[in-house]
């Protein structure tokens, strides 16, 4: 009996323990294309969620109760589609997202409100559900952080040849935008002065993003243009050139989505040295 409780009680608990994120977007009549004002919406709704692990996500499109069956299902989808794809362009990992249905109308019946008009609106919508993972993945030691830090600093002091290309780890961007996560300033700082002392490298800096459909890039939050691969880059480039480097010895690029990890979407949103040159920086 006692085994049993307790079994009910660990059960309970992780039911508890497993939060669910709810999000709503609304649509024109007859539309699938996310309005303005909506798509705003979503954005500060997907800033809230991207901090955590996320073990699912359902999009389910409806429409009101206008229009054919076969028509209504159609439209639902299309509206379900639209969502899935701004989850993508702003790199959030499409494996996780589990269901992507259209559910066709709501029954008018089921909205407690008067206006007519006012429910059909309410029933153009796209529900989005957010699960996360339990338990939480564990986060990296405070040790394997400050290995992977070495690495790159490391590798920048020892004897370089054209072609050598490595990660700058532990240099990590918000989901969305071409700016640092604070932890990752540091390592970006130590970066920059041994480049600023090692005149003989040239080299490219390699920007990528993740989790965007056909390799293409991300669309960059701030600017609203699909060339976050290169502003990532670009950080990088003025960041560097701002400590001393000379720009004639770097070139940066945008590298889309062209060459995936596979492991932790995170580590795609990432920026990588190619040495093009090792020589004297006249």
């Amino acid at each position: 009996m006692k085994k049993l409780l307790l079994i009910m009680l660990l059960f309970s608990q992780l039911l508890i323990a497993q939060k669910e994120f709810t999000h709503e977007v609304y649509f024109e009549t007859e539309a699938f294309e996310v309005p303005t004002t909506e798509h705003n919406r979503l954005l500060m709704f997907l800033s809230e969620i991207e901090s955590i692990d996320i073990s699912k996500v359902s999009i389910y499109g409806f429409t009101d109760d206008r229009g054919s069956d076969g028509y209504n299902l159609k439209l639902s989808q299309d509206r379900a589609n639209s969502i899935k794809t701004i989850f993508s362009n702003n790199e959030f990992d499409e494996s996780v997202i589990t269901n992507v249905d259209g559910k066709g109308k709501i029954l008018l019946k089921l909205i407690k409100e008067n206006d007519l008009s006012k429910i059909r609106g309410l029933n153009r919508k796209v529900e989005i559900i957010v699960s996360s993972v339990f338990p939480p993945k564990p986060k990296e030691a405070p040790e394997v952080v400050e290995a992977k830090k070495r690495e790159a600093t490391e590798l920048l002091k020892g004897e370089l040849k054209a072609g050598d290309k490595f990660e700058l780890n532990n240099m990590l961007f918000k989901t969305g935008y071409s700016k640092l996560l604070p932890e990752s300033k540091e390592t970006l700082k130590e970066i920059a002065d041994i480049l600023v002392e090692r005149k003989d490298l040239y080299f490219t800096i390699q920007g990528h993003v993740c989790c965007t459909k056909n390799s293409r890039d991300a669309i960059d939050r701030k600017t609203k243009k699909r060339n976050l691969s290169v502003a990532r880059a670009k950080f990088i480039y003025e960041y560097l050139a701002k400590k001393g480097v000379n720009k004639r010895r770097m070139k940066y690029v945008g590298m889309r989505r062209k060459f995936p990890l596979g492991g932790e979407p995170k580590l795609d949103r990432r920026v990588e040295i190619l040495i093009t040159y090792v020589g004297e920086d006249n």
